[in-house]
């Protein structure tokens, strides 16, 4: 017997070697910067130790992690639920023929699109004055993260960021002022965002804006801006963490760090 036969590989099995290396890295791309890239890493790491154990013969430690492997892909429908519930949501709805949507679905491996530098002094003037006016906001900065998820049909918009826009969508009284706006650099793409909620204990001074914001913010990469309707202060999120800003030379020097400006 050749001791090279295991090399024999066929064109089939080279395209499914690739084809299981995107989807790994697609998969990947997706979850980097959020939570679920440490259970992504976690898995596969006792996926490793499993196959070691398995070739060592060590038969009862095999087993266990074998098992417990078995239960992983629930783990992960768990973890991406609402991304899943969205997709066959998509799949059953009669617009699944706008094939535009369906390609931005799974186009994982898209980065922000170049739509404009942010106009960093016009968004940090605008907080300021909606905080001077006690306007409440929520605002989502996206980075590598996508955030189409978020967006439904009866939300997006294409707006650019212009000074007295985001006064204009928070107004008190305005048809948009609920939810969340979600900006792609300089680019204003939804609007009124329904944000997963966070269930980590808040201070009382801290409403359902932030609680919105932390949400999002514990699983993707974006910074979310809270500004309060009732004390009219700016708290800055990022990576589940929640600050709050006291001036805007300190909201502009936080926004020119993380996103490099």
């Amino acid at each position: 017997m050749n001791t090279l036969d295991f090399l024999d590989l066929s064109f089939v099995d080279v395209f499914d070697i690739l084809l299981v290396a995107l989807l790994l890295f697609s998969l990947y791309k997706l979850v980097r910067g959020t939570v679920a890239i440490n259970i992504f890493i976690g898995i596969v790491i006792i996926y490793v130790i499993w196959k070691l154990t398995a070739a060592l013969k060590m038969d009862m430690l095999s087993s266990i992690l074998g098992n417990f492997i078995s239960v992983g892909f629930f783990a992960l429908i768990v973890v991406f639920q609402q991304e899943i519930r969205k997709f066959l949501l998509l799949i059953g709805s009669t617009n699944f023929t706008n094939r535009k949507r369906v390609v931005r679905f799974f186009d994982f491996l898209k980065q922000t699109q170049s739509s404009g530098s942010l106009q960093l002094k016009t968004l940090v003037a605008e907080c300021m004055q909606m905080a001077k006016s006690k306007t409440g906001a929520l605002i989502v900065l996206e980075q590598n993260n996508n955030l189409d998820f978020l967006i439904m049909s009866d939300n997006e918009v294409q707006l650019s960021l212009a000074p007295q826009m985001l006064e204009t969508l928070f107004f008190k009284n305005g048809p948009m002022h609920d939810g969340a706006i979600i900006l792609r650099q300089n680019n204003i793409i939804a609007t009124r965002v329904v944000l997963p909620v966070s269930q980590e204990k808040l201070p009382k001074k801290y409403g359902l804006r932030h609680r919105a914001g932390l949400g999002l913010s514990e699983k993707t990469d974006a910074l979310v801006l809270v500004i309060s309707e009732q004390r009219g202060s700016i708290s800055y999120i990022k990576d589940g963490n929640l600050q709050d800003i006291e001036s805007a030379e300190e909201l502009s020097a936080q926004l020119r760090a993380d996103l490099n400006l």
